[in-house]
């Protein structure tokens, strides 16, 4: 188990676990989630059916057309993986993305991306190592904040909604997703199978972020309970990990079992997931 006991003697993780996690697993999640390297949930709906990826790009989709980002935009990416949807985001609107990310490994692949796109593109994009509590921008410096499946990775995830606010200009957008702990005790199959596993843990359930939103001078536009959509997303994903195990891909039997037990978290809702449109 990675991470260091608190004073209660329950796991607190740091941001040095995740990055280690994350630059070593990258190429585990590549072989059967997405080659491309985009990790995140999916929203399922009629477009979709119940295609994984489709319902990625869908997510995707649903967020860009609640963000009001345009070609005037300055974008911040918290926590932008590979580069995939900072690439995605200038090519939809033409706007400017800044991506950062824990990851040294998934920024140095963002980077490689960002080198082979037409220069015009590229000339929009910038991608950084850092972290989500201290950002190394001034005051104002976006229009838009976007984040998917990141924040629940930092411990303290206060501090990270202060940084936001601190970056993004007057009027401007923070819209993202992210998990959420409807219960503050947990079985100990969820501690296991979810919390210690992803090396996370949460102070918040779907009311609560929009309380510590609202201490941050956030007005909530929009809040949306996606815990449906993440049951499924793992539903899916478990029948890929053990596709690709059947397949000599590798042996993604542990990731397939762990999926199981997620779902069940989910259903006795011990781990939830969010959306927030929030205005500054």
């Amino acid at each position: 188990m990675i991470g260091r006991p608190n004073e209660q003697g329950s796991t607190r993780y740091s941001e040095q676990d995740a990055e280690t996690y994350y630059d070593k697993e990258d190429a585990t999640y590549r072989a059967f989630w997405d080659k491309e390297g985009s990790l995140h949930w999916g929203y399922f709906d009629h477009s979709t059916g119940d295609d994984f990826l489709a319902a990625s790009a869908n997510w995707n989709l649903l967020m860009l057309a609640r963000s009001g980002i345009d070609a005037s935009s300055l974008v911040l990416d918290l926590g932008c993986g590979n580069g995939n949807t900072p690439v995605w985001l200038t090519k939809q609107r033409s706007c400017h993305v800044t991506g950062v990310d824990l990851s040294g490994v998934r920024i140095r692949n963002a980077r490689e991306t960002a080198s082979k796109l037409d220069p015009d593109v590229a000339s929009r994009l910038v991608f950084e190592k850092a972290s989500a509590t201290d950002l190394p921008f001034p005051d104002a410096a976006f229009t838009h904040v976007w984040s998917q499946a990141t924040i629940y990775h930092v411990p303290d995830k206060h501090k990270v909604l202060a940084e936001v606010s601190r970056v993004i200009r007057a009027g401007g957008t923070f819209i993202f997703d992210d998990l959420t702990k409807p219960k503050s005790k947990v079985s100990p199959q969820a501690q296991k199978y979810v919390y210690d596993r992803l090396l996370f843990d949460t102070p918040f359930s779907f009311e609560g972020y929009q309380t510590a939103l609202k201490a941050e001078g956030f007005d909530i536009a929009d809040a949306e309970d996606l815990s449906a959509h993440l049951a499924t997303s793992y539903r899916k994903l478990g029948e890929m990990a053990s596709a690709a195990t059947a397949q000599g891909k590798g042996d993604f039997s542990a990731l397939a079992e762990a999926y199981r037990h997620m779902i069940t978290a989910i259903e006795d809702r011990e781990l939830g997931w969010a959306s927030y449109v929030c205005r500054k």
